[in-house]
């Protein structure tokens, strides 16, 4: 059978967005290999688009789909490697790890980060800092992204000014426990990137945040 590089590439991006769209392709959520699994079928995906836009022919596409699948899956696997050393080594069950298959997102709520209008990081919350950053010591091959959050309430300006002094007071734990300041980007993302409504107290809560958002470099 001979397909054309157009059917091709519209396979592999059919590949891709499933992949990202529908948890039934990848089986069992509880499957430790499940992010293995989307990274196969993200970097082959998109590996066969790429090699279809480069290459121009059959076996450019195949290959880069090949390729593609190899690196993703990769990632995939170290990424489910990291995130279970990670729980294990985090003191405090409100610290929450997100593995989305192409990244490591650790949620640090603010309420056991930080007192009201402060940014100085909780002495509680340090061992859990010094454990992730160990964790990216033994994982180096990746950049991280240290991102502050707060709810609406008060002046946005002031809420701006805060989320970016947390994410930088997160972010020098970070360093001073041993990861290199050069693999590290703070940001302040203030009130303005909420994850529920600002109209309860709860909500409010869980929108005063702090990420680590550790990026596997591929």
């Amino acid at each position: 059978m001979t397909f054309t590089k157009a059917t091709i590439a519209a396979v592999a991006g059919m590949l891709t967005l499933g992949a990202c769209t529908d948890p039934g392709m990848l089986g069992d959520p509880a499957d430790p290999n499940r992010n293995r699994n989307q990274g196969v079928l993200l970097g082959a995906g998109l590996g066969a688009v790429v090699g279809n836009l480069t290459g121009g022919d059959t076996k450019a596409t195949v290959a880069g789909a090949v390729l593609g699948g190899v690196a993703g899956g990769l990632v995939g696997t170290e990424l489910d490697k990291q995130e279970a050393e990670l729980r294990a080594s985090m003191g405090n069950d409100r610290v929450r790890i997100t593995n989305t298959g192409d990244r490591l997102i650790v949620t640090l709520p603010q309420d056991i980060l930080f007192a009201t209008d402060s940014f100085t990081v909780s002495p509680a919350l340090t061992p859990d800092l010094r454990a992730v950053s160990q964790s990216l010591q033994s994982y180096p091959n990746s950049t991280v992204q240290v991102v502050g959050h707060t709810d609406n309430t008060g002046e946005a300006a002031y809420n701006q000014d805060l989320s970016e002094r947390r994410a930088l007071a997160v972010a020098t734990v970070l360093m001073n426990s041993g990861t290199s300041p050069s693999r590290i980007m703070t940001i302040g993302q203030g009130e303005n990137t909420p994850v529920a409504s600002n109209l309860t107290p709860e909500g409010r809560a869980q929108n005063r945040r702090v990420e680590i958002v550790i990026l596997p470099n591929r």
